[in-house]
Formats: structure tokens, sequence, C-alpha cells
């Protein structure tokens, strides 16, 4: 037998794990170029053929409808939040979590902002929306389901600290959702630390009132 006969062929890619290898090989391309990223520079960075791409997604428009919404996509930062230990005091859970919030909005940033500024999705992300209810309704977007599992696993943060707390986990969660999508912006972001510190004494030093 020889050893081409006796060698074993690698079990086959599933259609869904070669869409993530290649959206995974076009993120930062996208980043880089926008939409003039072109489907032979992805076809290269995954190490592939040209042609397997338009069989995993048809078009380039579709391929960078999937590269946005996989930027969108919070899954790993939301898993990283939830893992944040309870045991922590309440400061150093914060402070963590703002700094994935923080990385994960960055990423999500980039490929948008890549997009917009070089002519933007002709198609909508077709997973982009759900409905509200099994009874129709509001659509609700993939980024407002994305704000409201955020809040959840915020709201985990606080909840050992219940009963000290002049709100509920759920509203003081909403808060500081927002405020870290706030504290990136202007000419001199607040620190993860400083925000925090922030969020939890107040603008005033310690033993002042307004």
């Amino acid at each position: 037998m020889t050893n081409e006969t006796s060698r074993r062929r690698a079990p086959a890619m599933s259609p869904e794990r070669r869409r993530e290898m290649i959206v995974k090989a076009a993120l930062p391309l996208v980043v880089e170029y926008g939409t003039s990223v072109t489907t032979a520079q992805v076809a290269r960075a995954a190490g592939i053929g040209e042609g397997t791409i338009f069989r995993a997604f048809g078009d380039k428009e579709a391929l960078l409808a999937a590269c946005m919404a996989e930027a969108l996509r919070p899954d790993d930062t939301l898993a990283h939040v939830s893992a944040i230990s309870l045991d922590l005091p309440l400061g150093d859970r914060l402070v963590e979590a703002a700094e994935a919030l923080r990385g994960y909005l960055a990423r999500m940033g980039a490929v948008a902002g890549a997009l917009a500024t070089t002519g933007g999705l002709h198609r909508p992300d077709p997973g982009g929306e759900a409905r509200a209810a099994e009874g129709g309704g509001r659509p609700v977007s993939g980024r407002e389901q994305s704000m409201a599992a955020s809040r959840e696993a915020l709201a985990g943060l606080f909840e050992p600290e219940r009963d000290r707390l002049r709100l509920a986990p759920e509203r003081l969660a909403e808060a500081f959702q927002f405020m870290v999508m706030a504290a990136g912006r202007g000419p001199s972001p607040l620190s993860s630390e400083e925000l925090v510190d922030l969020f939890l004494n107040g603008a005033l030093g310690a033993g002042e009132r307004p």
C-alpha cells in the first residue's frame, strides 16, 4: 500500500464552519479596505480558492453582510462579562466589564465605519431583525437584542450588592451600559477605571455635598 493510498483524508469542513472561517479571514481586510475589498484578497487570506467564497456566500455583498453581522455579534463579550467572578469587589467587576464592552464596541465600530465610508452595504442583513413576539409587532433589530443581552449580563454583576444599591441592578446596568458607550467619545476619553469611579462615587470628592 502506497503512502498516497494509506493517507487519511481530512474530514470535510461543514458549510457553516467554512463560512465562519471565511468571515474570520475577511474581517481585518474589511476594516482596512471597506467595501473595496475583493473576494480575491479574502480568498488569499483564507487560503482557499475564490470560487469557494461564491459557493459559500453567493456574492461579495452577502459576504460583507456576514462580516457586519459577525462584528455585531456579542456572544464572546457577553460570555466574558458573565464569567467575571462575583467574589471580586464591585468596582473591579465593573472595570473588567467596561474593558470587555469597549473592546466589542471598538471592533464593531471599525467594521461599520469602514463599510460606511466606502459606500456601505446595499443589501440588508437578513438576520439583523427578529419579531418582538411570535404574533408579530415591531421588528427588533440585532443591535437592540445585543443591548438587551448586555444589560442582562451587567445586571448580574450588581446582584450581590442588591440590598445596598440605591436602584435595582437592572436600572443600574442600563445606566452603566450607556455610560460605557459614551465614555469612549470626545478628545479625552475616560479610562475604564475613571469611568467606574465616577459611576460609583459621583463627581464630588469624599465628604463633599452638592
